[in-house]
């Protein structure tokens, strides 16, 4: 079962996403900004998800985080729980 570890910032709006890229674009931290402005449980850790399963997120998180390159931040990708902004690390 392939396995990967990303981290996200989770917003309730696209526009507020945009924003959170332009920073992160322009430099700026990823775990900072996701312990400000995400709605996630996982904000207390940067947005860290840890290691999960393929299949174990909704398909259009899962479908960036094992297709789309690593290291880079992708999104805003929109799901039932609202725009994630996604950056995932490793996957095997």
């Amino acid at each position: 079962m392939p396995k990967a570890c990303a981290y996200h910032i989770l917003v309730k709006s696209k526009d507020e996403a945009l924003k959170i890229k332009q920073q992160l674009d322009k430099g700026g931290d990823f775990q900072k900004l996701a312990k400000k402005h995400s709605t996630c449980p996982s904000k207390k850790r940067g947005g860290d998800l840890g290691e999960f399963n393929k299949g174990d997120m909704v398909k259009p998180f899962d479908d960036v985080v094992f297709k789309l390159p690593l290291y880079e931040v992708h999104g805003p990708i929109k799901t039932k729980f609202g725009y994630h902004l996604i950056k995932t690390v490793y996957r095997s």
